[in-house]
């Protein structure tokens, strides 16, 4: 079953979080996105000058980790853990801008992956950005906060967002200088990060130097990835997995 399909428009790589589910990151999907991340990268003629946008199909950017897959399971919950950080590490040292265009709902897991590309646009009337975890009773994993501390800046949104389950719209994430822009429809916002992109393959950036410049900015990230203290954490999983 595909979960996500790559195309290529000149310059810009479009890649695309198939089916109308609710896009929730296992190894399977996490898989089929580092191998798109990775066919990318192979490709040597496109790779300085070019941008990456990251979208999705439905109600959904991705909400969050597969806790119905993982189960009670503490081998699964590390190895999605697991994998989810070696496609952050792939997005952080990515030789490319990379930019989210949210059209649903970005959720815990889905909110550090979107919140991992250098820009992030949304629909208006239709998704939130929301870390859930404290209404299903998880303790978020330490590099998660170091995500949010890094691409967050106001304290007092940090502070909702971590220990209230603020959600936030798309208005209130341009106000709080968490995403770039909003947009009225799914094809304006589609449109918006395509213009984005457009404008940052004019300036025609060395890909290799990109990458370790961005991979200096997020160094506290890359630091901490592995750091996670909840995946052995099952009874509360299970919990968590009764609540969805």
């Amino acid at each position: 079953m595909e979960t996500c399909k790559l195309e290529k428009r000149g310059k810009i790589f479009i890649l695309t979080l198939t089916g109308e589910d609710e896009h929730r990151l296992n190894p399977i999907r996490i898989d089929a996105i580092r191998s798109a991340l990775n066919q990318i990268r192979s490709d040597s003629s496109s790779l300085s000058g070019s941008v990456l946008i990251t979208t999705a199909q439905g109600k959904f950017f991705s909400n969050g980790y597969d806790l119905a897959w993982a189960g009670s399971s503490p081998d699964k919950i590390r190895l999605m853990s697991s994998k989810l950080g070696d496609l952050v590490a792939d997005l952080l040292s990515f030789p490319m801008p990379t930019i989210a265009a949210i059209t649903g709902h970005a959720c815990a897991a889905g909110m550090i992956f979107a919140l991992c590309h250098d820009y992030i646009v949304m629909k208006k009337d239709r998704g939130f950005l929301y870390m859930s975890e404290m209404d299903i009773g998880l303790k978020i994993p330490a590099w998660f906060i170091t995500v949010i501390s890094c691409k967050i800046g106001d304290a007092r949104v940090r502070r909702d967002v971590v220990l209230r389950a603020r959600k936030l719209t798309a208005k209130q994430a341009v106000e709080s200088e968490i995403i770039d822009a909003a947009f009225e429809t799914v094809e304006e916002t589609a449109k918006g990060a395509v213009e984005l992109g457009e404008e940052l393959v004019k300036k025609g950036w060395n890909g290799q130097v990109y990458s370790e410049n961005r991979k200096e900015l997020y160094k506290k990230i890359l630091d901490k990835l592995g750091d996670d203290e909840t995946t052995d954490d099952v009874n509360n999983v299970a919990i968590a997995t009764s609540k969805m």
